[in-house]
């Protein structure tokens, strides 16, 4: 035996790697990342109405909120310390047009659901999303011309409704919809209308993601959308491509950018922290809430270490928090510990 350890202290020069992992205080002592609910952004998904709580089929645990509702949850998020929510609309399909001209109404649904929470719990920051796919008629982001979603208009619109979404008390604009030159049209229109406080989370590398299907379902756009998004969204493959989108954002103005969706791209959360140094963020989107929560329904992974786990490891790709439908069910496991 003790020739086999001189053999293996020859070999390894004395290094042990396992000295640091004998115990949990010493593993505690060298942990490199650490997940805290200062990490967190929660999405919510807003609907018209009052008084009503409406699971989502396709992401367990998740529900669809009216306003009042959303303002008690935006009082539980408070409470266990998480920092912001992220707020979307599923408005009546009777509101829907080929515009989403609906995103230019004062006092739509998402601008209520803005105001409601931030005068009940005005400590919790809210994001909010100018993207037109809540509103639309055909379920894109922006607006359809024949067959093409148009670039500068859409930019024109989403710059003018992200003015009324700081006006209702959003904190932060986070635009969605990926069209050229956005990120400058929305700082000049926030500017101009004395919200230069208020910040912008580009959401700098969209990809055109499989991942998407459950959020669909969960703004009711997925049976109307005509075609794909690809012309808008960044391909999969293109990992240079979307560090040069993510430049043009931080050129513009953007004070935080965004990767979506979170785990197949970590490589990009990487790439544009060393790039950029701003702050990063990773929107753990639907399909992946979802395969995670399917997976731990039918036993074949332990459904809580796997959460953790793969938010950890966003932290680990640099990034600076994480938006994802565990926030609460992730704040709660922190406050026990």
């Amino acid at each position: 035996m003790e020739n086999k350890t001189h053999l293996v202290d020859e070999i390894t020069g004395h290094r042990r790697m396992r000295r640091n992992r004998k115990a949990d205080w010493t593993r505690r002592l060298v942990q490199e990342n650490r997940l805290t609910v200062d990490d967190l952004i929660w999405p919510i998904f807003v609907i018209p109405g009052t008084g009503i709580v409406e699971p989502i089929p396709a992401m367990p645990g998740v529900n669809r909120m009216t306003v009042d509702m959303a303002v008690e949850a935006a009082k539980e998020a408070a409470d266990l310390g998480i920092p912001a929510l992220a707020t979307f609309p599923n408005i009546e399909m009777e509101l829907r047009d080929e515009t989403g001209s609906n995103s230019l109404e004062k006092n739509n649904l998402i601008n209520l659901a803005t105001a409601a929470i931030k005068k009940a719990v005005p400590n919790i920051g809210v994001i909010t999303d100018v993207a037109l796919d809540p509103f639309t008629s055909h379920g894109h982001d922006g607006i359809l011309r024949g067959n093409e979603i148009v670039n500068d208009e859409t930019v024109e619109q989403v710059a003018r409704a992200a003015v009324y979404q700081a006006d209702a008390g959003a904190d932060i604009i986070a635009p969605s919809e990926m069209m050229d030159g956005r990120i400058g049209a929305i700082r000049q229109a926030l500017d101009a209308a004395g919200h230069q406080s208020v910040g912008i989370m580009s959401y700098a590398t969209k990809f055109s993601s499989a991942f998407y299907g459950p959020y669909r379902e969960a703004i009711s756009t997925g049976g109307l959308l005509k075609g794909d998004k690809k012309t808008y969204y960044i391909d999969p493959a293109n990992g240079t491509e979307a560090v040069r989108d993510a430049t043009l954002d931080v050129e513009e103005g953007a004070d935080m950018l965004m990767v979506k969706p979170g785990l197949p791209y970590l490589d990009i959360c990487w790439r544009l922290k060393e790039a950029f140094g701003l702050p990063t963020f990773a929107y753990q989107v639907s399909g992946e809430y979802a395969m995670i929560k399917a997976a731990a329904a039918n036993g074949w992974i332990d459904g809580e270490k796997v959460m953790l786990e793969t938010l950890l490891a966003f932290k680990r790709a640099g990034c600076d928090g994480i938006l994802t439908y565990f926030a609460v069910d992730v704040a709660r496991h922190l406050a026990k510990k």
